[in-house]
C-alpha cells in the first residue's frame, strides 16, 4: 500500500487493488480479464497481511487475481467435486449416507484464486431464497440416514446472526441431526464480523463444529485469534482445514508453523486436502508424493494433536479419501 496504511474498504476490483497498492499498474489488465470470469473479495484484514514488496508472499497468492486463472488444464473440471449430481433440492449436496451439505449462500468474504466452486461462488452467487430455504429444510426433514448437517457455501458465517441462528435450529430441532458442522473463511478473512451475536447464534443444543479455513500461519492475526476465542468462549469446537498449495505451505516449515498457530487459537488441524482441480488452479498444484513426503518431515515433529488427516477427493463425487504417508509398525 502506497502510504502503509490498509484500505478500510473490501477491494472487489482490479483497480481497487492497484490503489491500495496490492497490484502494479502493469498487472492491472490481466486481473480485469479474470474478473470477467472469477469474482475478486480482499477484505481490509487480509490486505494487511499482504506485502506488495514481496513477489512470492503467500498471502497475496491466495487472494490476488492472476491471468494464469484463465488457462484451463485438460484434467480440471467445473464441478470437480461433482456436487451437481449429488443435489436432490437445491442448496443440499447428498454424498456421503450419513451427512449432507445445505448451502444457504455461494458469497464469501474473499475468493480463493484456487477455490473448488470458483465457478459459482460470487457476490450474486445465491443466497437461497425463502421458499428454496424452506425446500431444503424439508428435504433433510424427511431423510432420517442423515445425521449431520454441514452448512457450507460460500461461507455461512456472511449471514445475519439472526438467519443463521434460524437456520441451525431449525436444523437441531430434527430428532435424527446428531451434529451440526459449519465451514469458514471468516474468522481469519474478515474477523471483525464474529461478534457476540454471531457466537450466540452458534451455541445450540446439539453439537457444533466450526472448520476454520487457513492455509498460512500468518493468517492468525490477533484480530483472528480474538474472534476464535470468542467462538470458544460460546461453546463452539473449533477445527482447522487446509489446502496443500504450491507458493503458500509448500514446505515443511510452512506447515508446521501453520499447525502450531492454529493449536495456539485452540483449533485443531483436521483436514489437509490435496488441491481440487478446478478450472485455472495448476499454479497451486502440489504432486501427492511431495504431500506425503511433507507429513513424513513433520511425523515426530510436532504433536499427534497438530497432525491432520491428508486427504484427497476422489473422481465423479466419489468422496474424500487418506492419502497417507504409511507406515509399517517396525520402521524406525
Amino acid at each position: 500500500m502506497p502510504d502503509g496504511t490498509p484500505p478500510t474498504r473490501t477491494l472487489k476490483t482490479a483497480r481497487a487493488l492497484q490503489a491500495a497498492g496490492l497490484l502494479p499498474e502493469t498487472a492491472v489488465p490481466g486481473a480485469e480479464a479474470v474478473a470477467q470470469r472469477y469474482s475478486i473479495s480482499v477484505t481490509p484484514a487480509v490486505a494487511a497481511l499482504i506485502d506488495p514488496a514481496d513477489p512470492a508472499d503467500p498471502i497475496a497468492r491466495q487472494y490476488l487475481p492472476d491471468p494464469a486463472e484463465l488457462v484451463t488444464a485438460p484434467h480440471e473440471l467445473a464441478d470437480p467435486t461433482a456436487d451437481a449430481p449429488f443435489t436432490p433440492v437445491k442448496g443440499v449436496v447428498h454424498r456421503y449416507p450419513d451427512r449432507a451439505l445445505l448451502k444457504p449462500l455461494l458469497a464469501c468474504p474473499v475468493y480463493c484464486r484456487f477455490c473448488f466452486r470458483r465457478e459459482a461462488v460470487g457476490p450474486d452467487g445465491g443466497l437461497l431464497t425463502e421458499a428454496e430455504l424452506e425446500a431444503a429444510l424439508a428435504w433433510f426433514a424427511r431423510t432420517p440416514e442423515v445425521r449431520e448437517a454441514i452448512l457450507t457455501g460460500g461461507d455461512p458465517l456472511m449471514l445475519s446472526p439472526r438467519r443463521l441462528g434460524e437456520i441451525l435450529r431449525r436444523l437441531a430441532a430434527l430428532p435424527q441431526i446428531e451434529i451440526l458442522r459449519v465451514h469458514s473463511r471468516v474468522p481469519v478473512a474478515a474477523p471483525g464480523l464474529v461478534t457476540e451475536a454471531l457466537a450466540a447464534a452458534l451455541a445450540t443444543d446439539k453439537p457444533l463444529y466450526l472448520c476454520v479455513h487457513a492455509n498460512h500461519a500468518r493468517e492468525f492475526t490477533a484480530e483472528a485469534m480474538a474472534a476464535l476465542d470468542r467462538l470458544t468462549r460460546a461453546g463452539v469446537v473449533l477445527l482447522g482445514q487446509s489446502v496443500l498449495l504450491r507458493g503458500v505451505n509448500d514446505s515443511a516449515d510452512a506447515l508446521e508453523a501453520l499447525f502450531r498457530a492454529m493449536l495456539r487459537a485452540r483449533v485443531k488441524p483436521y483436514y489437509l486436502h490435496q488441491l481440487d482441480p478446478a478450472p485455472g488452479t495448476a499454479r497451486f498444484a502440489v504432486p501427492v508424493a511431495e504431500g506425503r513426503a511433507l507429513l513424513r518431515v513433520l511425523r515426530g515433529r510436532v504433536t499427534g494433536l497438530a497432525w491432520p488427516t491428508y486427504v484427497q477427493e476422489r473422481p465423479a463425487g466419489g468422496g474424500k479419501v487418506p492419502l497417507g504417508p504409511e507406515y509399517s509398525p517396525n520402521e524406525g
